[in-house]
């Protein structure tokens, strides 16, 4: 029989729950299972399915497969390892809502609560700009269709999508979006089996676009394109957010996120692999970033009729607001734990009115961000390999070896060292050529651009 771990004293006793606004108003603990289920999938599985074509023509059929595969089973496992850890805390007595916060309890470091708050906050808000983008370029795409020569751009859409985000960051608490990300779930769905359908009769049509799944012809840039398509599907994967969405479920929480995680895969499992076979068989090492850009090239006839496209933008447009609402969670428990006062309701004016200020000035920032910077195809590999591969790839299993304290001799041991190890290079090569495209892109950039660039 093994020792008893000793009942440790709460590391954060400034951040008591009964005091913690932030707590009690964003992360209330009252969802079951299924809801973590539904919230984890709209964290993962948004729009940037359609980017795994694109991601594909960087690697290739068979490294492609490969490295969707295995990213999938490293990003299960980590989560589930993570569950681990914050069921353990749990038992313990020392319930953690918030991934700082567990990652400066197990790791015992100060500074690692201010490095996670940092990458964690800088992901979100990429995404929330990221959604902000891509719902405007939704709206851009279907007025384009119905006014080929109007005078609106892009930055005007993204006003719009930024009043509507506005209006729906009120939403108070993660648990509040319940319903919406069940719809969230729904959408997905529907937006890749109408891609799908139009890749498959696209890639069957006399209008078929030659395909070429030849990788670049310089070793340099071919390493590279791997590294940048790497960290892509890294940031596919990703949330960054696992123990916040933990933090919904009622306690005891014990075993309900692997519950959830299950949910989620199985619709990871439909999507991802349809989305990137269907997509890169069709169109090759020419894939778009976003493969709707593809089935409606600049010249020539679409590729897809015309409602089945305008159906998948609706879909992924309103399954945009969901995925900026999940993101946008850390922020607003971080304001809310510092403007807002738990001895008052949740709804009085008291705490109403900071919430309304707070939470508009924020994503007023994202929209202008969002026009300022139309970077999206570049900006998802940055994201992926700055923020995903160090929170859901390299911390989980650290934090893992840390709390459970596997003997070095052991199989499992070994497996999450080296999965920190690969990956952490992963992340530092797929950082440099990601910066490295971004770079090379710049000479394409204009500030309030109205087209996004690949």
């Amino acid at each position: 029989m093994g020792v008893p771990e000793p009942v440790r004293t709460d590391p954060f006793p400034e951040n008591r729950r009964e005091d913690d606004a932030g707590a009690a108003f964003v992360l209330e603990s009252k969802g079951e299972w299924w809801h973590a289920g539904f919230h984890l999938t709209t964290a993962i599985v948004g729009p940037t399915v359609l980017t795994l074509p694109y991601a594909f023509r960087g690697l290739g059929w068979a490294l492609g497969f490969i490295c969707l595969t295995v990213m999938g089973l490293v990003a299960f496992y980590s989560y589930y390892l993570m569950s681990l850890v914050l069921d353990h805390c749990e038992k313990s007595g020392r319930r953690h809502i918030r991934f700082r916060e567990l990652a400066a309890d197990v790791l015992g470091s100060g500074w690692m609560f201010y490095f996670v708050i940092f990458i964690q906050t800088a992901v979100n808000t990429g995404i929330s700009i990221g959604a902000i983008l891509l719902a405007g370029e939704c709206l851009q795409i279907m007025y384009s269709e119905l006014s080929p020569h109007g005078p609106l751009k892009l930055y005007h859409f993204i006003a719009m999508v930024t009043v509507i985000m506005i209006c729906l960051s009120q939403f108070p608490s993660f648990h509040s979006l319940r319903h919406i990300n069940l719809a969230s779930l729904f959408l997905s769905l529907g937006y890749t089996f109408l891609v799908v359908g139009a890749c498959i009769r696209a890639g069957t049509s006399k209008n078929a676009p030659p395909r070429d799944y030849s990788l670049e012809t310089s070793h340099l840039s071919r390493l590279f394109s791997a590294f940048t398509s790497i960290s892509i599907i890294a940031a596919i994967f990703g949330n960054g957010i696992l123990p916040e969405i933990q933090a919904t479920l009622a306690p005891p929480a014990t075993g309900k996120m692997l519950k959830g995680l299950m949910l989620c895969y199985s619709v990871i499992l439909v999507t991802f692999y349809s989305a990137s076979v269907s997509g890169y068989w069709v169109f090759g090492n020419k894939s778009n970033s976003n493969i709707l850009k593809s089935l409606m090239p600049d010249e020539g006839p679409s590729l897809a009729p015309t409602w089945v496209l305008g159906l998948a933008i609706v879909f992924i447009l309103l399954q945009l607001f969901a995925i900026g609402l999940v993101y946008s969670q850390v922020a607003y428990e971080i304001m809310e734990k510092n403007s807002a006062d738990v001895n008052k309701a949740v709804f009085s004016l008291r705490n109403l009115i900071p919430r309304i200020i707070l939470r508009t000035l924020y994503m007023t920032l994202c929209g202008f961000f969002a026009a300022m910077l139309p970077f999206f195809g570049d900006i998802n590999g940055v994201v992926g390999a700055v923020g995903f591969i160090p929170l859901d790839f390299v911390l989980p299993m650290l934090l893992y070896n840390m709390t459970f304290k596997p003997k070095k001799s052991s199989i499992t041991f070994w497996v999450n060292t080296s999965i920190m190890v690969i990956f952490s290079c992963a992340g530092l090569l797929g950082s440099f050529s990601s910066i490295r495209k971004l770079v090379l892109d710049a000479n394409k950039f204009k500030l309030f651009s109205s087209d996004v660039v690949d």
